[in-house]
């Protein structure tokens, strides 16, 4: 049999929850409930794109001209979004993990991240994915094994499902306060903007239709568990949802209309941020990661039937 793409695949099952682990950038390709996706998978056969379901480690989102300093030094990364000039969603994206636990339920993918130029800082990262009663829960676990202070900001790209079709005759609902507001061309931030009674205000929950998204939110509504939610109602009366908790400030929605055509509006990405498009350059968000330190973030998905 011929290797995928995205590389081995880890099935992990809870009753009639199942959801498939890669090799390739450590990410979830499908996710689950009976005939119901609750995150947009992509193909066996494909490689990942838009991103889906991919680690986004150190840094999530844009960092435009590849550029920052820490610590008085200025570092340079390789440009993988050449159009706009920006470095997009870390070093992770198409590196190999490895199963560090398995199990019917659960499984722990890491990686090594070793010096290397623009980024010469030793990080272990574990992203540990268990499907439970509640669904899916994913952990995120960084420690710095080098012997200086790294840079570190963290994210992941899933796409909520609208249980098939497109997303346009699904419905968001989705309450944040504040909306990070981009350049039209590189996608890096200007400024910020209130959301409510604004085009992005969903906290009441409304059609997508045909409009177009692709920004990062802050100031999220939590609940008494202090998660923050984006749910998507599909038009088969089910509801995938996505929290985070409060190790992710923000939440980056995409509607998926740079997508190859047959994959356009599939999904909603709904994506977990610790911190905004271009932080380590502003700085805004990024953590400091002394030697021997660990950050942990987490999030989740579900499917709600109610």
């Amino acid at each position: 049999m011929s290797i995928p793409p995205s590389g081995r695949q880890y099935e992990i099952r809870y009753g009639e929850h199942v959801a498939v682990v890669v090799e390739v950038g450590g990410g979830v390709r499908e996710y689950w409930v009976g005939d119901r996706a609750v995150l947009d998978p992509y193909p066996r056969e494909a490689m990942c794109d838009g991103a889906h379901g991919t680690v986004l480690v150190p840094w999530p989102n844009r960092l435009a001209e590849g550029r920052y300093r820490f610590e008085g030094v200025d570092y340079q990364v390789a440009i993988t979004e050449p159009d706009k000039g920006n470095a997009i969603h870390g070093l992770l994206r198409w590196r190999s993990w490895e199963a560090v636990r398995q199990e019917s339920n659960g499984v722990t993918m890491g990686i090594r991240l070793y010096p290397l130029t623009g980024y010469p800082f030793l990080l272990d990262v574990a992203v540990d994915y268990v499907l439970d009663g509640e669904g899916l829960t994913v952990t995120t676990t960084a420690t710095n094994r080098g012997e200086r202070s790294c840079p570190y900001g963290c994210g992941q790209h899933p796409y909520l499902s609208p249980g098939g079709g497109l997303i346009d005759d699904a419905v968001l609902r989705f309450a944040a306060g504040t909306r990070i507001v981009t350049d039209p061309h590189r996608q890096l931030p200007t400024g910020t903007e209130p959301v409510a009674g604004g085009c992005c205000d969903f906290s009441q929950g409304r059609q997508l239709g045909d409009q177009r998204i692709d920004f990062a939110f802050t100031d999220l509504a939590r609940d008494d568990a202090g998660r923050a939610w984006v749910r998507l109602d599909g038009p088969d009366g089910r509801c995938a949802e996505l929290w985070v908790d409060g190790s992710y400030p923000i939440v980056e929605l995409f509607t998926g209309d740079t997508l190859s055509p047959h994959r356009r509006r599939r999904g909603l990405g709904a994506e977990p941020m610790s911190c905004p498009p271009n932080a380590f350059q502003s700085g805004e968000g990024v953590r400091r990661v002394a030697p021997g330190q660990a950050v942990t973030t987490r999030w989740g998905a579900r499917l709600h039937t109610g």
